[in-house]
């Protein structure tokens, strides 16, 4: 079983990488799960993280639907993380009705190729979710993030089990949210290939008044102990 570390800073990428994590999920600003991280936390994390990344492209919180603009982003984010030479794109697109958009998503899959594609998150509000995998796998996709369309994965496992025994070896389940060192034998047992958290930590908000968003940090402590857990024989 394989761990992938969503790393919302370069500290957070650093401790992952320090603790053995195999993977880097890239994002800025957990708190709203996640957008484009910046040019600068990119090009630092691409000069001090060996192990592969894998950089989340999503414009702005809120819903997965995106306005013409907003897909030109998108698409302009993708280039540069080829060019800047990362392993790996997560992203993903809905129509209105929160179903997936193909022709968006197929687009973003063409752009990144050969690059590693992940669908994210957006997963978890598609109405049909069997049918969507069907969708995906016609995509040629190489994993879905997901939480089982509950706000925890392990809430979610009965879906996320049905899905991973669908897909078979046509792409990866990769269930994430709110996994941690008490649950992740659970996911092993049940033979995911590979699992996904931030294992972070509060950080204690030294301003008085200013701003009061959650600020987190993947912990190396916890993460040491994700991975001895994936690791132990049997």
């Amino acid at each position: 079983m394989k761990l992938e570390i969503c790393a919302n800073s370069l500290q957070s990428a650093l401790n992952a990488q320090l603790a053995g994590a195999d993977r880097i999920e890239l994002c800025n600003q957990l708190s709203v799960g996640g957008v484009t991280p910046s040019l600068g936390l990119l090009k630092a994390v691409k000069e001090k993280i060996a192990i592969p990344v894998h950089v989340l492209i999503r414009p702005r919180s809120g819903d997965f639907n995106y306005s013409d603009d907003e897909f030109e982003q998108m698409k302009l984010d993708i280039e540069l993380c080829k060019d800047l030479g990362f392993a790996g794109i997560v992203s993903g697109v809905l129509q209105e009705d929160a179903s997936i958009d193909l022709e968006r998503t197929a687009t973003l899959i063409e752009i990144s190729n050969p690059l590693s594609f992940t669908f994210h998150r957006a997963f978890d509000c598609v109405p049909n979710p069997e049918n969507a995998l069907e969708k995906l796998i016609q995509l040629k996709i190489d994993r879905i993030l997901t939480s089982g369309q509950k706000e925890k994965a392990i809430d979610g496992l009965e879906l996320l089990k049905r899905l991973k025994s669908k897909a078979k070896d046509q792409l990866i389940i990769l269930p994430g949210s709110g996994i941690r060192p008490a649950n992740t034998s659970i996911f092993k047992e049940a033979g995911f290939e590979e699992i996904h958290t931030s294992a972070s930590v509060l950080v204690k908000n030294k301003l008085p008044f200013f701003d009061n968003t959650e600020q987190r940090v993947s912990d190396a402590e916890t993460i040491s102990e994700i991975v001895s857990i994936i690791r132990k024989e049997v």
